[in-house]
C-alpha cells in the first residue's frame, strides 16, 4: 500500500493530504525518503563527469523531494499540534536527520566537486543567482566541517547528532510544562476581570476539561490575566509559574541541556577554526561580529533603561497608593501600566478589545497586501490537520501566486509563539511550484475571537514573514523567501507591523464586535498616541535576553548558565521588576534550535531598517505609496537570499540607516 505522504498529492494546489495521513505513515515515510534522498547524492558524488553547475549544483537542488514533502508535513503537525506518539516520533527523527544531512555534509567526494566548481568559477558562464548560490552551497559545506578530517571530523558529526537530540528535548520539555500546568480560579477570583479574559479563562478550562476557569501559561491569556487582576497573590502565583517554565526539576528541567549545548557550540565552533561560536555564527550575518552586536545592544538599553527606571518610579506610587508596600514586583508591573495607560490615555484594554476581532485583523492584513501588492485572498475549502485552521488561495492579476494557512488560536497541543513557515517554498527549478505558507499564533479562543493591541501586531508580523515567502521570486529553492541572513529575516515582517497603526486601516477595520461600528475617532487617537506606551519595559526584557544570548557565545561556554545570565543581568543594571522575555530554561530562540542562538539581537538589528524603511513611504506619497510597494517587493520581498543583505537594502533605501530611527519609533528619544 502507498505510503499517503510518498504518494502523488492529488489535492487542490498539491496541500498535503492530511486527512489521510496518519502517526504510523512518519516513520516509514522517513526511512523511504531519506533512502532515496541518500541513494541521489550519492549519484551526483560519485558521477565520473567532470563537475558542472548542472550535473552537480542543480542536481543537489532538485535531490530529496520526497523528504522535503515528510519533513513538511511532520513538522507542521508537531509544532502545532503535537501529541505522545508525535513527541516520541521527533526524539527518534532528531539523531536520524541529523546523521542524515551531516552524511551529505562531510561527504568528502561531494564537496570535492562542490569546492572544484567553486574555484573555476569565473570560467563557468554562470548567472549572479547561479554564482550566489554555488557560493552559498560551498560555504555551507565548508561550515557544517566538509573540510576536516579524520578524529575532527568524526566529533563534528557526534556534536551535531547530540546537538540535535537536545534541541528536541529542550522544546519538548517546555510543552510539558506550558500544556501540564494551570491555576483553578474560583467565581470570587473573576472580580475585576473584564469580560473578554473571563471568556479566555472559561474556555481555557473547557480545553483542559475542568469545571470552571484556569488560567494556562498560554501568553494570550497569562499576559492580560497580569494586566487585570486585583489579586496580588495570584498574580504572583501565575507568574512564577510562567517564567519557571524548564527551570521546574525533574525529567521536565532544561538547565542541564543548556549547559551542553553551549559546551558543544563553543567545541563545533573550535573544531571550524573560529574563537567562539558567536564569531562563527555572526560572520555569514548582517552584524558580522560580536562587537557590533553589543554596540547596537546597549546603545538601545541605555536609553531604554532611562525610560523604564522612570516608568517603575510612577509605578510604585500608584501601587503604594493602592496600600500596597515594598518593592514593585514582576507580577506588578503589567497590572499597573495598564492602571496608568488607562489614566495617562483614557484607554481601556476591555473597551478597545471588542473593536480588535480577529477576523477583521486577517481581513485587514488581506486588504494591506491587496492595496500595496495586487494580492487577492479566497477561502479555500480543504482538509487540514487541524479544524482551527483555515486557508485561503493567494491570487494576483487572475494568476495563483501560493496557498496561505492560518492557524490562530492556543491549545495544548502547540507549542507556544507565534511564527511563519513554508510547507513548500516557491522555486522555478526544477519546475514552477507556487508556495504554501503557514501563520500560526496562539491567540485566546472566544466567539467571536477579540485580540489584544500586541496579538494584532503579532498578526500582522508573522504574515509579513508570510508575504517574503509568498512574493518570492528566484529560481532555486535554496535562496527562496526567507532564505537570508538572520538579523534580516525579520525586516520584511517588523516592517508589515506598521501598516496595522496607519489611521485609514484601522478606520476601516477596527469595528465593534457587537455593534459592527468602526472604532470612535477619539478612541482611534489614543491608540494611535499610545503606541509606544510601556515602551521602555518591552525594550528592557528584551535587550536583556538578546545580550545573555550574546554572552553564553561571546567567548568561552559558561559552566553555569543561570549563573552567567545572573552576571550578565547584575553588569547592565536590570531593573528589579522587569524579567527577561525569554529566561534561559524557556528560551526556546537560542535551544530549541541553531537558529537564533547568539542571533536573538536580529529582531533589534531588523528594527533599525523597518523603521527607515517604512518612513520611505511616509516620505513619498504615504504608507500605500506605489512607487515604494514596488521597490519594496522588486529589492526585498520577491529576492530572497539571491544577494548580501545589505545590498539588498541599499538598493530600496539607497542608504543604511541609524540606530536613531529606531530610538524615536520606540518613543525613548524625542522625534
Amino acid at each position: 500500500m502507498t505510503n499517503p505522504i510518498l504518494s502523488d498529492w492529488n489535492t487542490p494546489f498539491e496541500i498535503a493530504p492530511f486527512a489521510e495521513i496518519s502517526d504510523d505513515d512518519f516513520a516509514p515515510a522517513l526511512d523511504q525518503a531519506m533512502q532515496a534522498h541518500n541513494a541521489q547524492i550519492e549519484a551526483i558524488a560519485s558521477n565520473k563527469d567532470p563537475a558542472t553547475f548542472a550535473n552537480t549544483i542543480e542536481a543537489l537542488e532538485a535531490a530529496g523531494e520526497e523528504l522535503d514533502k515528510v519533513l513538511s508535513v511532520f513538522f507542521t503537525v508537531a509544532g502545532a499540534d503535537s501529541n505522545p506518539k508525535r513527541e516520541e516520533l521527533q526524539r527518534d527523527f532528531s539523531p536520524k536527520l541529523s546523521a542524515h544531512f551531516s552524511g551529505i555534509s562531510s561527504n568528502k567526494a561531494l564537496f570535492h566537486r562542490v569546492a572544484d566548481l567553486w574555484d573555476r568559477r569565473e570560467e563557468l558562464g554562470l548567472s549572479d543567482e547561479q554564482v550566489r548560490v554555488l557560493m552559498l552551497t560551498h560555504r555551507g559545506f565548508v561550515r557544517a566541517g566538509a573540510a576536516l578530517q579524520g578524529d575532527e571530523d568524526a566529533r563534528m558529526q557526534e556534536i551535531k547528532s547530540r546537538l540535535a537530540s537536545l534541541g528536541t528535548s529542550f522544546t519538548q520539555n517546555l510543552l510539558a510544562d506550558e500544556r501540564d500546568w494551570f491555576m483553578e480560579l474560583s467565581e470570587d477570583d473573576l472580580q475585576g476581570l473584564p469580560g473578554f479574559v473571563v471568556d479566555a479563562v472559561r474556555a481555557a478550562g473547557q480545553e483542559k476539561g475542568t469545571n470552571g476557569p484556569v488560567v494556562t501559561l498560554s501568553r494570550s491569556l497569562i499576559v492580560p490575566f497580569l494586566q487585570f487582576s486585583p489579586r496580588r497573590d495570584l498574580r504572583e502565583t501565575a507568574y512564577r509559574a510562567w517564567t519557571a517554565r524548564g527551570a521546574n526539576g525533574g525529567i521536565t528541567d532544561n538547565r542541564e541541556i543548556a549547559s551542553e549545548i553551549l559546551k558543544l557550540r563553543e567545541e563545533r565552533a573550535n573544531l571550524l577554526g573560529y574563537d567562539s561560536f558567536a564569531d562563527f555564527k555572526l560572520e555569514t550575518e548582517m552584524a558580522q561580529t560580536p562587537d557590533r552586536v553589543r554596540d547596537l545592544l546597549m546603545e538601545v538599553w541605555d536609553a531604554a533603561k532611562t525610560r523604564a527606571d522612570m516608568d517603575a518610579d510612577i509605578l510604585t506610587e500608584m501601587m503604594q497608593e493602592d496600600g500596597v508596600n515594598g518593592p514593585l514586583e514582576a507580577w506588578d508591573w503589567r497590572y499597573y501600566a495598564e492602571k496608568r495607560r488607562k489614566a495617562e490615555h483614557d484607554l481601556d484594554e476591555a473597551a478597545l478589545k471588542p473593536y480588535l476581532q480577529l477576523d477583521r485583523m486577517i481581513k485587514a492584513a488581506f486588504a494591506c497586501a491587496n492595496r500595496l501588492f495586487g494580492l487577492e485572498f479566497a477561502p479555500l475549502d480543504v482538509p487540514l490537520y487541524h479544524p482551527d485552521c483555515r486557508a485561503w488561495e493567494v491570487t494576483r492579476n487572475g494568476q495563483h501566486i501560493a496557498v496561505f494557512i492560518g492557524d490562530y488560536f492556543a491549545r495544548g497541543s502547540k507549542r507556544s509563539g507565534a511564527w511563519c513557515s513554508a510547507m513548500r517554498a516557491q522555486a522555478k527549478f526544477p519546475a514552477d511550484q507556487a508556495p504554501v505558507v503557514i501563520n500560526v499564533c496562539n491567540f485566546a479562543k472566544g466567539d467571536p475571537a477579540l485580540l489584544s493591541y500586541d496579538d494584532a501586531r503579532t498578526l500582522f508580523h508573522e504574515f509579513g514573514h508570510a508575504l517574503h515567502q509568498m512574493l518570492s521570486n528566484v529560481t532555486y529553492e535554496s535562496i527562496s523567501g526567507t532564505s537570508v541572513a538572520r538579523d534580516f529575516v525579520e525586516l520584511p515582517s517588523q516592517l508589515y507591523e506598521h501598516w496595522l497603526e496607519v489611521p485609514e486601516v484601522l478606520a476601516e477595520f477596527a469595528t465593534h464586535a457587537e455593534t459592527g461600528e468602526p472604532m470612535p475617532q477619539d478612541m482611534l487617537e489614543k491608540v494611535l498616541k499610545a503606541a509606544n506606551f510601556d515602551q521602555g519595559f518591552q525594550t528592557v526584557e528584551y535587550v536583556a535576553s538578546a545580550l545573555v544570548d550574546l554572552a553564553f557565545h561571546d567567548g568561552a561556554a559558561p559552566a553555569d548558565p543561570m549563573a552567567k545570565q545572573a552576571e550578565v543581568l547584575a553588569s547592565i543594571g536590570m531593573p528589579q521588576a522587569i524579567g527577561m522575555r525569554h529566561a534561559t530554561p524557556h528560551f526556546a530562540h537560542v535551544f530549541a534550535g541553531d537558529g537564533y542562538s547568539s542571533g536573538y539581537y536580529s529582531y533589534m538589528w531588523s528594527e533599525v531598517m523597518d523603521a527607515d524603511a517604512f518612513a520611505a513611504f511616509e516620505e513619498a506619497g504615504g504608507a500605500f505609496d506605489p512607487e515604494r510597494a514596488k521597490a519594496l517587493e522588486e529589492h526585498i520581498l520577491s529576492t530572497g537570499g539571491s544577494k548580501e543583505a545589505e545590498d539588498l537594502y541599499l538598493a530600496f533605501r539607497g542608504r543604511l540607516p541609524g540606530v536613531e530611527a529606531l530610538l524615536k519609533g520606540r518613543g525613548l528619544i524625542a522625534a
